[in-house]
């Protein structure tokens, strides 16, 4: 059994705790037409369903872009708004997403298999990425016709979002003008790119809590603007918690997407072994 906790955001997205029935949710086998596209109703204000947020720990990316997949799927064929948020790290790897290309890596093949290291071509925003313990993948499900939102307003929300969780560790960061991103003194310390399916967003952002940053050296992450990539802990000169970012950015995105509360789960179900928050190298999509 995975564990659960409940939330409802306060003022200025503070939280407190809920005392709500927790028995586990069940989760259908539905199939999903993908060529469909059911109706949505737009959100009226103060209903927004909570948001259902796992913390996966770290799990490999494909399980996890599988889990994604099984959910945006889901979330499709349901008519009631239903927001899920994953929340987890990943192996080392290295993703390229629609912008990104063979060219922006830097390591050859040889180099690649010495490292034990795997391209994903994924059909996210953004480029290339590398991917590493102490980078916080964050990976929403939303139905945005349901929730009124165009992908610009989904991504400018997402954005606040972790701008407003950082701020919330002491940490101001800077945006620039036609571009998603969060960037600090020494560089980018949070990627965004987003992707669409029926409606439906997946993959998300990623946040650079304290991970080696020479990896990120491997990859042009910044074609356009050339920036290397930082982390919070290099721009705070301080220790900090990868407990407090995942709680931060859980309640700073039920505040966003105006949730008036947040459920917490440690696992998912569909995982055929549920994790705790940090102790999981791997998982497997049931």
């Amino acid at each position: 059994m995975y564990h659960e906790t409940f939330y409802s955001p306060g003022p200025s997205g503070s939280s407190r705790p809920l005392r709500l029935d927790a028995d586990g949710r069940a989760f259908s086998e539905c199939a999903f037409d993908m060529e469909s596209r059911s109706t949505r109703h737009p959100a009226i204000v103060g209903s927004a369903p909570a948001v259902e947020a796992y913390l996966l720990g770290v799990v490999d990316f494909d399980a996890c872009l599988a889990l994604q997949q099984r959910l945006v799927y889901e979330t499709a064929g349901r008519n009631d708004g239903q927001i899920s948020l994953l929340v987890c790290e990943h192996p080392l790897s290295i993703s390229v997403g629609r912008q990104g290309s063979r060219a922006h890596i830097r390591l050859d093949r040889r180099e690649l298999e010495s490292r034990r290291l795997e391209i994903r071509w994924v059909n996210r925003g953004g480029g290339c990425l590398v991917h590493a313990p102490g980078q916080l993948a964050v990976y929403p499900i939303v139905p945005l016709e349901w929730h009124g939102l165009l992908v610009g307003d989904y991504l400018a929300r997402l954005q606040s979002a972790i701008m407003a969780a950082l701020a919330d560790l002491r940490f101001t960061g800077r945006t620039e003008p036609d571009r998603e991103g969060i960037w600090g003194r020494a560089g980018q310390v949070a990627f965004f790119g987003a992707a669409i399916k029926n409606g439906v967003s997946y993959f998300g952002a990623y946040v650079n809590l304290a991970p080696a940053t020479t990896l990120f050296r491997w990859v042009n992450g910044d074609p356009q603007g050339g920036t290397p990539m930082s982390s919070l802990v290099s721009e705070r000169q301080q220790p900090v918690r990868m407990s407090g970012l995942r709680e931060a950015v859980v309640r700073r995105f039920a505040a966003a997407f105006g949730c008036d509360r947040y459920h917490i789960y440690t696992g998912h179900p569909l995982f055929a072994h549920p994790h705790g928050a940090s102790h999981a190298p791997t998982a497997r999509v049931g």
